[in-house]
C-alpha cells in the first residue's frame, strides 16, 4: 500500500470514528493519528479473531474504523467527565 493511501485511509478512519462516537471529527491531524493507530488496534484484533478482510481500500479501511472505534472507547472510559 503507497503511503499516501496509507495517509487518507487513516484520516478517513479517524473521521468516521469521531462520527460514531462523539458526532464530529477531531481535526486533520488527529483524524490522521486515530486513524492510524486504529489500524493497528483493528490489524492486531481481526488476526486474533482468524478474519482478513482483502482489497486496496475497503477492506483496510474497515479494519482502520473498527481499530479507531475501539480505540476511542478505550480512552473515553480513562476521560474525565
Amino acid at each position: 500500500m503507497s503511503w499516501i493511501l496509507f495517509i487518507v485511509i487513516g484520516i478517513i478512519a479517524g473521521f468516521l470514528a469521531g462520527q460514531i462516537m462523539k458526532g464530529s471529527g477531531f481535526g486533520l491531524i488527529m483524524n490522521l493519528v486515530i486513524g492510524v493507530i486504529g489500524g493497528l488496534i483493528g490489524g492486531g484484533i481481526f488476526k486474533l479473531l482468524g478474519i482478513h478482510l482483502g482489497g486496496e481500500f475497503v477492506g483496510p479501511l474497515i479494519t482502520a474504523v473498527v481499530g479507531a472505534v475501539v480505540l476511542l472507547w478505550i480512552v473515553s472510559l480513562f476521560k474525565k467527565k
